[in-house]
C-alpha cells in the first residue's frame, strides 16, 4: 500500500477528532486488518513444510509437476 492521504477533521481547539480518506484507502485497510485478524485465529495450527504442501496440492490435482 503506498501512502494514505488522510485528511483531518478537528475541534475548535486544533484538536484532531476524526479522519477521512479515500474509499480505495479505507477498503484496503481493512482487508489487512481481515488477513491479521485470520492469521491471529491460525498461529496455533500445525505447521507442514513446504514439500509437503507441494505433495498435497499434487494429490488434490491443483499443480503439476
Amino acid at each position: 500500500m503506498g501512502k494514505i492521504k488522510e485528511q483531518f477533521l478537528v475541534d475548535r481547539k486544533g484538536k484532531r477528532t476524526a479522519v477521512v480518506l479515500p474509499i480505495k484507502d479505507y477498503e484496503r485497510l481493512l482487508e489487512d486488518l481481515h488477513d491479521l485478524s485470520v492469521v491471529a485465529e491460525r498461529r496455533h495450527e500445525p505447521t507442514i513444510s513446504l514439500e509437503e504442501l507441494k505433495l498435497r496440492l499434487k494429490a488434490d490435482g491443483l499443480i503439476q509437476d
